[in-house]
């Protein structure tokens, strides 16, 4: 494929089986972090910004503003240095210095927040921040991926698509849940096609869209420290929190046995998987969403000084466990 908008590589052709996983049944990654941005965010940036631009609300010498942990901050940086938007993103500490570095080598202006909510995070700090500069500013334009239509869009329409050319139907599906654009969009599409596909949303412990009890995080990716607008929660999947010391057990697990260096949101899904492993029937087609590569997380969750610092050493030396809370099963 010869392209001609670095947007339109999203790379979503791309699964990898990881062998020895786990004996009775299969289990597969979908890798969202091979395109120009690094996530799978990509295509909610794109969708987001083509379905304002349609609607008149995005135009050349508009600035947009946006809140992000990191993957869509880059995403939006690189889709609107190719369409010439000028372009604001606030963060906050969690989010890792590669990406940070990303935005702002694209030409974002980047704004980091650092007081911490009432609920330990720092979205909604993030948005108050936002919510200022439109009130001082009306002509800036928030896309707000966490109400907008257009990121569950994003995934109705190219991720599940992705899905069933390249892998076919799975039974069973692992998605991390932050924004939950792509859950709602994976579950809105698999549910018009009527197919049997038993969906997971994974989130982390500490985060409250599932109804858990707030508290402090440290890897970016899944979790929320108020509950999306986007999220719905219908009965038909089932959720699952992980600890974070599970997440860095298990993308550490990855890259020695597999030599594979996934995110922290890739490594809560597969630790998802393996503590629903005995519920899972044998000779199950699993697939578990990858929304990026491990590069950014070096400095984190790959980092032994970093992860003794905020989980104790015992992390280090320790093999993967299960999951604290399975909600809905």
């Amino acid at each position: 494929m010869i392209a001609t908008r670095t947007y339109d590589l999203t790379a979503g052709d791309r699964f990898l089986r990881l062998e020895r996983f786990h004996p009775d049944f299969s289990t597969t990654v979908k890798l969202e972090g091979l395109n120009p941005a690094g996530s799978i965010k990509l295509k909610a940036a794109r969708e987001m910004i083509e379905a304002a631009e349609a609607q008149g609300a995005v135009a050349p010498g508009r600035h947009l503003i946006e809140s992000t942990s990191g993957n869509l901050g880059v995403a939006l940086a690189s889709i609107c240095a190719a369409k010439g938007y000028p372009v604001t993103l606030v963060t906050d500490p969690n989010a890792n210095a590669r990406s940070v570095r990303f935005m702002r080598a694209l030409g974002a202006r980047v704004v980091t927040v650092t007081d911490r909510d009432s609920a330990g995070g720092y979205l909604r700090t993030r948005i108050a921040y936002i919510r200022r500069r439109l009130a001082a500013d009306p002509s800036l334009v928030w896309l707000n991926q966490y109400a907008n239509p257009a990121n569950a869009t994003a995934h109705s329409r190219h991720t599940v698509a992705e899905i069933l050319d390249g892998f076919g139907v799975p039974d069973w599906l692992f998605v991390g849940t932050g924004t939950s654009g792509t859950l709602m969009g994976c579950v809105r599409r698999l549910r018009e096609l009527g197919l049997p596909t038993q969906v997971v949303a994974v989130d982390a412990v500490g985060s409250i869209t599932f109804g858990d009890v707030p508290g402090p995080r440290w890897i970016p990716g899944i979790g929320a420290s108020r509950v999306p607008e986007l999220f719905h929660d219908d009965g038909s999947f089932l959720k699952v929190l992980v600890d974070e010391v599970d997440t860095v057990r298990m993308c550490r697990r990855v890259a020695r046995e597999h030599g594979l260096l996934l995110g922290g949101s890739s490594g809560s899904a597969l630790a998802a998987v393996h503590a629903l492993r005995d519920r899972i029937p044998p000779g199950s087609r699993v697939l578990a969403l990858s929304p990026d590569m491990g590069e950014g997380y070096l400095d984190t969750v790959y980092s032994d000084e970093w992860v003794t610092e905020r989980f104790g050493p015992a992390v280090l030396d320790a093999p993967t466990t299960t999951v604290n809370h399975l909600i809905g099963i």
